[in-house]
């Protein structure tokens, strides 16, 4: 029983539960070149779902989820290595190993060799400017895979 309880006091839940984080919406990526980043992600492996040229924004899609990543044209962004503190989103994949084959295969160069998790598998790319994104797989545990 909380203090409030304890004295008599009504807790709102309402107020809880309208903070609470349900998941994700789309993962921003600025980018300097619509039509490049585009390409770029097209042989990573994601489908674009609408762009609109004329405001310099692409949604591309992740799965069966609606939201996705959104390239969006942003001013002064140039092209640029990531460091390895740079945010990343990783993605689940089937198999990291694979994709990371089939990324090399599309002339997308790997941050490194696919790593070992906790998990299974790792392979990270970035764009030309620094957005980094991490295919990984559950090989390891798979009972905490998603299902196709």
């Amino acid at each position: 029983m909380s203090d409030n309880q304890s004295v008599g006091l009504s807790v709102d839940r309402s107020a809880e539960q309208s903070t609470e984080l349900l998941g994700f919406d789309n993962v921003l990526f600025p980018v300097g070149d619509l039509g490049e980043a585009v390409g770029f992600y097209e042989r990573a492996g994601f489908p674009v779902a609408f762009r609109l040229d004329e405001i310099g924004l692409a949604i591309l899609k992740v799965g069966k989820e609606t939201p996705g990543v959104l390239l969006r044209v942003e001013d002064g962004i140039v092209p640029c290595t990531p460091p390895w503190s740079a945010p990343r989103i990783w993605l689940e994949v089937p198999d990291a190993r694979a994709k990371g084959r089939a990324l090399a295969a599309a002339g997308i160069p790997l941050l490194a060799e696919p790593f070992s998790v906790a998990t299974g598998w790792t392979v990270e790319i970035a764009d030309a400017w620094g957005n980094v994104v991490g295919f990984t797989d559950y090989l390891k545990r798979p009972e905490l895979a998603r299902t196709s």
